[in-house]
């Protein structure tokens, strides 16, 4: 699957749905944006039931902001609506390909029983 744009008025869609989705924050001017490019690109192909998507920070620029974008590349990792991982800088593919398999172990109840026990005490 080719990776989708996402724009401030899709994002959300996007992002709360079943299964894993992928974000890249990224900019036309940034050299790490561009060697990550590829890597997320390939990783898409290689992985149809995950949906990868890019956001052009200089043109979503409220969206950036509101996703607290400091530092591009930034990828997030959500799933099943949760945002599960947020990490700034470009990978490499197998570092890509670990995170992919991080977030496809993971056990959504136990993430969601950690997030009610932090919500709680706070």
């Amino acid at each position: 699957m080719a990776t989708v744009e996402l724009t401030e008025h899709t994002f959300e869609e996007a992002v709360v749905r079943d299964g894993i989705v992928l974000v890249d924050f990224w900019a036309a001017w940034c050299g790490p944006c561009l060697r990550f490019a590829p890597v997320f690109e390939a990783a898409s192909q290689d992985h149809a039931d995950i949906t990868f998507g890019k956001v052009d920070t200089e043109t979503e620029r409220v969206l950036a902001a509101s996703a607290d974008i400091t530092s591009i590349p930034t990828l997030m990792a959500f799933r099943d609506g949760v945002l599960v991982h947020r990490e700034a800088g470009a990978l490499p593919g197998p570092a890509l390909e670990q995170l992919i398999e991080a977030v496809r172990g993971l056990d959504m109840d136990v993430v969601r029983g950690r997030i009610a026990e932090v919500r709680a005490s706070a």
